[in-house]
């Protein structure tokens, strides 16, 4: 019985790529679709307006703290401002960006070669994701009164961040696969 059961467990990887290749297309295209609308685009202002790679798509990044709107509220003010200051433009942009990765990493049978690149570019995209631990102060508990505050402990949002370590491994594998599958398929073409 137990030898059957290991057995059976062993033989999961199959399964376990399937499911991170799926798990990756599924957050991308569900994250990107959440990119229209104003409550997504408002809550990665904060990474955004700190990163030194993006903080150029806003009009006004180093003036955020004071236009941040919390989830569920619509403050009218700071809606207007992040209309100015291009926070929706940018947030619809990589909405798109993030909708045609998934579309490509869940097609890698029938585009192999796009998939694979769509899986690097996820792997790279992650890589800035996780960047924003080291250029947004949001990231960390603030130093309110508790004395664990600052590294490591990581407030909601580097919570959220961290996780990417998870789809970068995973892109590992998807680019893999994708790769292998257009190598099998050049080499019988020959």
């Amino acid at each position: 019985m137990k030898s059957s059961i290991l057995k059976f467990i062993a033989g999961l990887d199959h399964l376990g790529k399937k499911t991170v290749r799926y798990a990756i297309v599924i957050v991308f295209i569900w994250i990107g679709a959440l990119k229209f609308f104003t409550y997504e685009a408002d809550g990665i202002v904060p990474f955004v307006a700190n990163s030194p790679f993006m903080s150029f798509f806003y009009h006004h990044p180093e003036e955020y703290k004071t236009h941040m709107n919390k989830e569920g509220e619509l403050n009218v003010v700071n809606h207007e401002w992040n209309k100015t200051n291009n926070t929706y433009g940018f947030a619809y942009g990589l909405g798109i960006f993030l909708i045609t990765l998934g579309i490509l990493v869940a097609l890698y049978k029938v585009a192999p070669l796009p998939s694979m690149i769509a899986s690097i570019l996820v792997f790279l995209m992650t890589l800035g994701t996780l960047s924003f631990l080291l250029t947004t102060p949001e990231s960390w508990v603030p130093h309110l009164s508790d004395h664990q505050w600052g590294f490591p402990y990581l407030s909601g949002r580097g919570r959220l961040v961290i996780k990417d370590i998870v789809i970068l491994a995973g892109a590992i594998i998807t680019m893999s696969e994708s790769a292998q599958l257009y190598l099998s398929r050049m080499s019988t073409r020959k």
